[in-house]
């Protein structure tokens, strides 16, 4: 289905964004990925599926390297049909202990990076007719919690970025949404879990059902894998007039 076309996925070195490259790349499209740690892995894991695939190390609090990045996924692959953006961080402390610099941080990963990410893409999108922008932010984009002002803050920003981007790009071949997952189960969540079991002295089973009780009705994790399927029905024709959604997939969670 995405034969020929090229998805650039932001922190696409684990966790939901490489779930999201490979659910691009099992329909046909080549992948730029981004993030850090091991790139070699999930380079020949996208290789594997028979697409090209080719890496950029920007971070993403730095507009002068998305900028380079933007320009090398261009130079590669002609131009970038598909945005993925869903390189994030996270920082947790009540907002009178929040440290200024992790502020900044989150809001220029989180946030600012997709706005960047963006603007660079949507002149050749345009050209096009036809693109695809993917915000991934979260539950957090739609509701609150407590201790998490920044990354919250972010994911909202996310969600009206999403929305205006969507407004202004209407009448064209260019969409763009936002998946909102809950809990994921990523490397990153599960050392959450095994925090929480050795400091509670409780077995693994127990600390994940704790952690998904507090917040998530249907008690299971949301899959990187699942999300990438959204994420492929969104590029599909049949996503073609979906524009500006904040679509959760958080087993409830905003529902309540």
């Amino acid at each position: 289905m995405l034969k020929n076309k090229t998805a650039l996925v932001t922190g696409s070195t684990s966790g939901i964004g490489l779930g999201i490259a490979k659910a691009l790349a099992r329909q046909g499209a080549n992948i730029v990925l981004n993030g850090f740690g091991d790139a070699e892995g999930p380079q020949a894991e996208i290789a594997a599926l028979g697409v090209q695939v080719a890496y950029h190390g920007a971070d993403m609090s730095k507009p002068s390297e998305i900028e380079a990045m933007m320009t090398f996924a261009a130079e590669r692959f002609g131009r970038v049909d598909i945005l993925v953006n869903n390189a994030g961080i996270q920082h947790v402390a009540k907002v009178e202990d929040f440290p200024v610099e992790r502020w900044d941080a989150i809001i220029a990963i989180n946030l600012s990076s997709a706005f960047h990410t963006t603007r660079l893409a949507l002149p050749a999108m345009k050209a096009a007719n036809w693109g695809r922008i993917i915000n991934v932010a979260s539950v957090h984009g739609l509701v609150g919690s407590a201790e998490k002002s920044a990354y919250v803050a972010a994911k909202h920003g996310v969600v009206g970025l999403t929305k205006v981007t969507a407004l202004e790009n209407a009448t064209t071949g260019v969409t763009c949404n936002a998946i909102c997952p809950g809990w994921v189960l990523t490397p990153l969540v599960q050392k959450q879990v095994d925090a929480k079991a050795a400091a509670l002295g409780l077995s693994n089973e127990e600390a994940t059902k704790l952690l998904l009780g507090e917040k998530e009705p249907s008690m299971q994790f949301t899959t990187p894998d699942e999300l990438g399927e959204l994420a492929v029905f969104l590029c599909s024709p049949a996503g073609a007039n979906v524009r500006g959604v904040a679509w959760n997939m958080d087993g409830g969670w905003a529902a309540q």
